[in-house]
């Protein structure tokens, strides 16, 4: 026989968050099933213990969501309506056909109640936010009428574990000659940059990485939201703030750079390239410390030189000086892609190169094809240069 419970009558749950909001009272589990015993029909323990949960989760909770923010494969959730959400669990989005809000409402007060726990304002004045949860998820969220359908909601999770090189050799999203060139790059200290479109694994890259380190090296981190996780014995955090309702109190990236240089790092690491922040980054590199990463967003790896251009000459530095210090960094760039069928994977590895203009190119020096080979470009003998022969181990598929 089942023991399911029918699912909480709407004006019943309207009633019980009423009562909630008038008493002032924190939706906890005991308050709840007050509430619910004094408003609803006399009920069981058994049932009153079932809608409470369910009240919970829409009162406090994530509501529908609570299952997916739980699973450890999820990465994205992306609610575009009541019976329109969907997922990624790095193979692609799809749609998740189980899970669905009551209605348009329903996702309008849960964006707004995330918005709430990361201490932002969302409302009829101020229709969308960009937020980082306590949790570490990133959220945004617009509202009617910057969203005429109805509320949407995007979270992004931060993963709770950290692959490690063999793990991503196994999945695919590398071969064994690739991961040795990459931790050849580790132990060498070079700089090196992560680069690629949207969800394309640049932080989960990163974070193994920099789990490569030799242990008795400092690793300073600096992120808006902590999604860097390396496995390392010595990680420094630095995280932004973002303003408050006031519009006061913001502590960018730019800030937290600078604060970095002065907690003596041996790795300097900017969780994602993408303000005011690469004028400093920049000049660290330039500035004896070696080892400095970060990612950056660029669909090819021929377009970074122009994205750092672009961020370098809005934070005050000239065209000039931007290639001149991105080309004395000498940083090494890996690219990665998205391919059709949703898996991730390491394209390429690129050198920069100044041209007679001055101005810096990334050209390709090692390619990792989709079937598994390994191609040399013209960038080859610089990369030769700066890591000697040591990446080309035999048997490595080249």
């Amino acid at each position: 026989m089942s023991t399911a419970h029918p699912s909480p009558d709407p004006g019943l749950l309207d009633a019980v968050r009423a009562r909630l909001a008038r008493e002032g009272a924190e939706p906890t589990p005991s308050r709840v099933a007050a509430a619910l015993r004094a408003e609803g029909d006399v009920l069981g323990d058994a049932e009153v213990l079932s809608i409470v949960r369910r009240l919970s989760a829409d009162l406090a909770g994530a509501g529908p969501l609570e299952p997916l923010l739980i699973s450890p494969d999820i990465t994205d959730i992306l609610v575009n309506g009541p019976d329109d959400v969907w997922i990624d669990g790095g193979s692609g989005l799809h749609r998740a056909s189980d899970v669905r809000f009551p209605d348009h409402d329903s996702v309008r007060r849960l964006a707004q109640r995330l918005a709430a726990q990361a201490g932002r304002r969302l409302d009829a004045t101020a229709p969308w936010v960009d937020a980082r949860l306590p949790s570490g998820a990133r959220l945004h969220a617009v509202l009617p009428p910057i969203a005429p359908e109805g509320a949407c909601l995007s979270l992004r999770l931060p993963r709770r574990w950290v692959f490690s090189l063999t793990e991503l050799v196994e999945s695919g999203s590398i071969p064994v000659s690739g991961a040795h060139l990459l931790s050849t790059i580790i132990a060498a200290k070079a700089a090196f940059l992560i680069c690629g479109g949207t969800g394309t694994g640049k932080t989960t890259l990163l974070s193994t990485l920099l789990s490569l380190a030799d242990h008795d090296e400092r690793l300073v981190l600096v992120e808006d939201s902590a999604e860097l996780s390396p496995d390392h014995p010595h990680v420094v955090r630095l995280q932004s703030r973002p303003p408050n309702i006031e519009g006061s109190g913001e502590v960018g990236l730019h800030h937290l750079v600078r604060q970095a240089l002065r907690m003596r790092p041996d790795r300097l690491v900017v969780g994602e390239v993408r303000g005011s922040e690469v004028a400093d980054l920049l000049a660290a590199l330039n500035t004896g410390h070696e080892g400095g990463s970060g990612t950056v967003h660029a669909n090819a790896a021929v377009d970074l030189p122009a994205r750092i251009e672009a961020l370098g000459c809005a934070a005050g530095l000239t065209r000039e000086a931007v290639h001149s210090q991105l080309a004395a960094t000498r940083a090494l760039i890996v690219h990665l892609v998205r391919d059709p069928g949703g898996g991730r994977r390491v394209a390429e590895v690129c050198v920069l190169r100044r041209d007679s203009s001055g101005l810096v190119q990334a050209v390709p020096a090692v390619g990792f094809l989709r079937s598994g080979a390994v191609v040399e470009y013209e960038g080859i003998t610089e990369l030769t240069l700066r890591l000697g022969n040591e990446w080309r181990r035999p048997g490595s598929g080249e």
